[in-house]
């Protein structure tokens, strides 16, 4: 994530995904394992989806990423043969 949008985009996803850890550690401190554990789990996956999946926001980049790749490619290195 290399863009100002893509930081807001994690602070908005953590602001929502720390409350949801916090419940879950609460609900370990209670005993509760398994609903504790769950909650922690996602609010993991809160963030893990944000950062690695595409959203369709992402989509017109990636493309344009790869049209550039595949019309500006790199010169092969030329050999003299003399």
């Amino acid at each position: 994530m290399s863009s100002i949008t893509g930081l807001f985009g994690l602070a908005i996803t953590l602001a929502f995904a720390i409350p949801v850890a916090l419940l879950g550690l609460q609900f370990l401190g209670d005993g509760n394992t398994v609903v504790g554990a769950g909650f922690l789990a996602i609010a993991a996956l809160m963030v893990v989806v944000n950062e690695y999946v595409a959203s369709p926001g992402d989509l017109p980049g990636m493309l344009a990423g790869k049209v550039v790749g595949a019309v500006a490619k790199e010169p092969e290195a030329e050999t003299d043969e003399e």
